[in-house]
């Protein structure tokens, strides 16, 4: 197999698990499946993290994350 041909396939194996981040979270039907919404969502966590609060967030963040995985 070609590097590019495994670089390609990390990639996509990466998109497809975050992907499904964003359906494990429920976010798909609490927006209706509206993409814009979702998107817009990410940019505004995006720029929260890019904040003086930033850090803050992160801790807050992934401390939910960290229970939710263990819960489910």
């Amino acid at each position: 197999m070609r590097d590019w041909q495994i670089k390609r396939r990390h990639r996509t194996h990466r998109l497809i698990e975050l992907g499904g981040l964003v359906v494990k979270a429920g976010i798909v039907e609490l927006t209706g499946d509206n993409r814009a919404m979702i998107y817009g969502a990410l940019l505004w966590m995006a720029d929260k993290l890019q904040s003086e609060d930033g850090e803050r967030a992160r801790e807050i963040w992934a401390g939910k994350g960290r229970l939710a995985f263990k819960e489910k």
